[in-house]
C-alpha cells in the first residue's frame, strides 16, 4: 500500500513538472499551471525575485474577474469569506491582488497554496446572487440537502507532500459508511480530472485507510469521456454521473 501511495505522488510530482511552463516578462516570470479555472483556461501566476526571497501573485486576476463577471465584493459578508477562504492558504490580498511571500525552501509550498487559493475564490462566483443561471455546483448542493445528505463544503486537507488541496464536500463517517469525500466537476475531460485525482493521490495518505472518494461528474449536457471514468477508477476514485445520481443517494446518506 506505501508503495502504491508513494508512486501516486511521485506521478503528481511529475505532472506538475511536466505541466508547468515558464516564461520571462520584465522582472517578472509568468508560470502557467496545469490547473483550471472556471473560464477552462489555465491558471498563471507570477514570481519575482526580492529582498526577502520571492515574491508570487496572481496580478489582480481572479478579484478582478470575478467583478467583471457580476460578483461584487462589496458586501461584508462576501468580503470575510474571501478573507477566510485566502487566510487559509496563507494568502494575502492586497487590493484585489492575490499574492503570497516565498523563501527558497518553501516555495513549491506557497506556490501550490496561491493557485489553490486562487481556484477557491473562483468558486465564489458559483455563490453569486439569485438569478445566476444554474451551475453544476450548485445543483448537486441542492441535491444533497434534498437527499438528506450530511456535509461540510470546501473541505481542506493537507497532502503527504505537504501541500494543500479542497474538496468540494465531506460526508463525514457514520456507523454505517466511513468519511467520504465527493468532488464536483462540471465539464469533465482529462484536463479537468487530472488535477483531482493526484489532489485525492497526495491527502488518501493522510486520511483514515477506510476513507472513499467520489466525483461527480456532468453528464446532462454531454456524455462523459470513457477515459476520464476509467481514469478515475484506477485511482480508487468512483465516479458518479449526475444523471444518475439517485444510484449513489443511499450511500452518500447513510
Amino acid at each position: 500500500m506505501i508503495q502504491d501511495i508513494q508512486q501516486q505522488v511521485e506521478s503528481y510530482h511529475n505532472w506538475l513538472k511536466e505541466k508547468t511552463s515558464l516564461r520571462q516578462i520584465e522582472d517578472w516570470i509568468e508560470i502557467t499551471t496545469p490547473y483550471l479555472d472556471r473560464h477552462n483556461d489555465y491558471i498563471q501566476i507570477y514570481a519575482k525575485k526580492n529582498s526577502e526571497g520571492f515574491v508570487l501573485t496572481d496580478d489582480g486576476y481572479t478579484i478582478t474577474d470575478l467583478e467583471q463577471s457580476g460578483y461584487s465584493l462589496s458586501t461584508s459578508n462576501r468580503r470575510d469569506i474571501l478573507k477566510m477562504m485566502t487566510n487559509g492558504f496563507g494568502v494575502k490580498n492586497d487590493g484585489s491582488v492575490l499574492q503570497v511571500q516565498a523563501t527558497s525552501e518553501n516555495f513549491s509550498l506557497c506556490k501550490h497554496n496561491l493557485v489553490q487559493a486562487i481556484l477557491a475564490v473562483n468558486d465564489m462566483f458559483y455563490l453569486s446572487t439569485p438569478g445566476t443561471p444554474n451551475v453544476f455546483y450548485d445543483e448537486v448542493v441542492t441535491w444533497l440537502e434534498s437527499a438528506r445528505v450530511r456535509y461540510t463544503p470546501k473541505a481542506l486537507f493537507i497532502g503527504q507532500t505537504g501541500y494543500n488541496h479542497m474538496f468540494h464536500f465531506i460526508i463525514p463517517k457514520s456507523r454505517r459508511r466511513p468519511e467520504r469525500i465527493l468532488h464536483t466537476i462540471s465539464k469533465p475531460s482529462r484536463a479537468t480530472v487530472i488535477p483531482v485525482i493526484h489532489s485525492w493521490a497526495d491527502t488518501r495518505a493522510t486520511r483514515s485507510p477506510e476513507s472513499l472518494a467520489y466525483v461527480m461528474l456532468n453528464d446532462s449536457v454531454k456524455t462523459v469521456p470513457r477515459g476520464v471514468t476509467g481514469a478515475l477508477r484506477n485511482y480508487e476514485m468512483s465516479p458518479l454521473l449526475w444523471t444518475r445520481r439517485e444510484d449513489a443517494r443511499e450511500d452518500l446518506a447513510a
